[in-house]
């Protein structure tokens, strides 16, 4: 067992959250672009971006976050200093969603662009939260809410992440249809998405530990693997 663990590299935490938020950003805003839908963990942002459109995606994003993190705090009746360290990295999430809305614009377009922007922005998002799951820092709030609610009810992470994207597009669902008269970024590939992402998360981060070691600059003597799958 430890002469398997010396044949894992190493991969800074610093880099994977780095890496995560880049191409989570870049993954929420695609997948809406490609005329699939949002993903869930942005869907409710995005329903109110739309009936409350004062705010962009990217601030309504980051009120999203907070309540996540105060729900959380509220679960472990404590403060924990780690949730609050999570706000400013959905910060800086929420500015790269902004960001790429600036130019996602200039890509062309098409059903078969579309199925490609679908795919992409789908193993994009499963791949930026395994890494973030791993990464042993503070990482986006709407990643971090269910991998801490699997810690904290003892359910799999994948059944939590499943039932907490289903809840986020019914949720969704229902206030554009009650404000707007229709439901609005919410399509095949969302539902689709909500519903297996979970366990690709978990696929994708199995493959991960099987050829990596995380951890963060002041940790690399311990060289401990974080699992979550």
């Amino acid at each position: 067992m430890e002469h398997k663990e010396h044949q894992r590299r190493l991969f800074r935490g610093e880099l994977a959250l780095a890496i995560a938020v880049v191409i989570n950003s870049l993954g929420v805003v695609l997948m809406l672009y490609s005329g699939e839908g949002i993903s869930a963990i942005s869907s409710v942002p995005y329903a109110f971006s739309q009936v409350f459109s004062f705010f962009s995606l990217g601030t309504w994003t980051y009120i999203f976050q907070a309540a996540l993190i105060i729900s959380l705090m509220v679960l472990r009746r404590r403060v924990v200093v780690n949730y609050l360290f999570s706000f400013a990295v959905g910060f800086v999430f929420s500015q790269f969603l902004d960001l790429h809305e600036l130019w996602v614009n200039l890509l062309p377009e098409g059903l078969a662009w579309q199925i490609a922007y679908f795919v992409i922005s789908y193993l994009l998002i499963c791949f930026g939260i395994a890494l973030s799951n791993r990464c042993k820092l503070p990482i986006i709030p709407t990643d971090l809410f269910p991998r801490e609610l699997a810690q904290i009810s003892g359910i799999s992470y994948p059944r939590i992440k499943i039932s907490f994207d289903a809840i986020c597009l019914m949720v969704t669902a229902g206030m554009t249809f009650f404000f707007l008269g229709h439901m609005r970024g919410i399509g095949i590939g969302t539902v689709m998405a909500a519903f297996t992402m979970g366990k690709v998360i978990g696929l994708m981060g199995d493959c991960l530990d099987r050829h990596f070691v995380f951890d963060i600059h002041h940790r690399t003597g311990e060289r401990k693997v974080h699992r979550f799958s």
